[in-house]
């Protein structure tokens, strides 16, 4: 299996939209252009680790949503080119392919990132482009018409462009003497072949108002039919001899959840919450309690397996809210660090995750210290 590596060109002012911020910042469909972009490729499967190139305001007070384990930030140039060199020499020394991707681009979907590093591990570079579809004329600067150019040789490129490592190398060498739209550019002067891969309609890079209106009504017109809602619920019976893990934490306690797995049954509900939403079962149906194989399992492996099933369905997790029923113990000093494990199984940001504590106030097995229940609820959008 390759190593991929992704770089996001975020390090831009913005300047031609006209907003008092960065473009990046700006939110379509509620959130921020720039998460939805990095969220992009943090929950792609092929994708190991990600560089984001920023101003250098936004490197030292980073948004919730950039502080991933797998995201690491770096200042950006002066020009774009400027900002990928500098992501470049923090990309990890064993990735195979780099993909370079605009943060302005927020709906990349996994289909065209998977072509463009396939198609970059295959030929060494790559780039999503879409052919023509209107007559192309080419102008003098007095806007007449000089020439027709042949359409079916006319491609709009996009991001992500893909390359081996080797090759994007060769073509950034040539970054300081040249003042180049992208990175293929420099990749041809580099004499590199580069290829096409079919780009998406939907790919919209926002760089105008009006390209974020339509943003917007993109949006607005996929996310309603799109979502999908799941609940999960799990509860096991506490015993002693056993220890007390939920959320990936071990949790000191003088009883622990009696079950097949590590009874994690706050990884449990919300696996069965993002199964239930894709329509995809439940975790009885993936990794039932009557296969050896999953005897004293880590539920945090098996969390993120099931994630992986549910983008394997052409779904994406927006967000997971949990609530932990337990009298005892109390579970706010573990809050932050279930959230992180979570957030890290799920593959998206620490801040889509909510943990909460309840107790019973006494009440049935929960309230009488002998069981600790979870509920969990997952949005998916398509």
């Amino acid at each position: 299996m390759i190593h991929v590596s992704a770089i996001i060109a975020a390090g831009g002012r913005g300047a031609r939209f006209g907003a008092d911020r960065p473009k990046q910042l700006l939110s379509v469909g509620g959130r921020p252009i720039l998460q939805r972009s990095v969220e992009a490729f943090l929950t792609n499967d092929r994708v190991h680790d990600i560089v984001v190139a920023l101003p250098q305001e936004l490197v030292v007070a980073p948004p919730t949503y950039l502080t991933h384990a797998r995201v690491e930030m770096v200042v950006g140039g002066e020009r774009r080119q400027d900002s990928v060199s500098n992501a470049f020499a923090r990309v990890a020394a064993r990735a195979d392919v780099v993909v370079v991707h605009d943060a302005a681009r927020p709906f990349v979907s996994a289909a065209l990132i998977a072509r463009t590093v396939d198609a970059a591990a295959e030929f060494g570079a790559a780039i999503a482009a879409l052919p023509a579809r209107d007559t192309v004329k080419r102008a003098d600067r007095d806007r007449i018409v000089v020439g027709t150019l042949p359409r079916h040789e006319i491609y709009l490129a996009q991001t992500p462009q893909a390359f081996r490592t080797s090759v994007l190398r060769d073509a950034l060498a040539l970054a300081a003497g040249a003042d180049a739209t992208d990175e293929a550019v420099l990749a041809e002067q580099a004499g590199h072949a580069v290829h096409l891969v079919d780009g998406d309609p939907r790919n919209l890079k926002i760089t105008t108002p009006d390209d974020l209106a339509m943003a917007e009504a993109l949006l607005g017109a996929a996310t309603t039919a799109g979502l999908r809602i799941g609940n999960g619920y799990d509860l096991h019976r506490l015993v002693a001899g056993r220890p007390l893990i939920l959320g990936g934490v071990t949790i000191p306690f003088d009883k622990g959840l009696e079950g097949h797995s590590d009874a994690d049954a706050v990884c449990h509900a919300i696996t069965d919450a993002i199964l239930g939403a894709a329509g995809a079962g439940d975790i009885g149906r993936h990794f039932p309690d009557t296969d050896p194989a999953w005897k004293d399992a880590n539920s945090i492996e098996l969390l993120r397996r099931s994630a992986s099933l549910v983008r394997a369905a052409g779904f994406a997790i927006v967000n997971v809210g949990v609530v932990v029923i337990a009298q005892k113990p109390k579970l706010l000093p573990f809050v932050d660090a279930m959230s992180g494990n979570l957030a890290g199984a799920l593959g998206i940001a620490r801040g889509e995750v909510s943990v909460k504590g309840k107790t019973n106030e006494g009440v049935d097995s929960t309230g009488a210290g002998e069981s600790i229940a979870v509920h969990a609820v997952a949005l998916l959008s398509k």
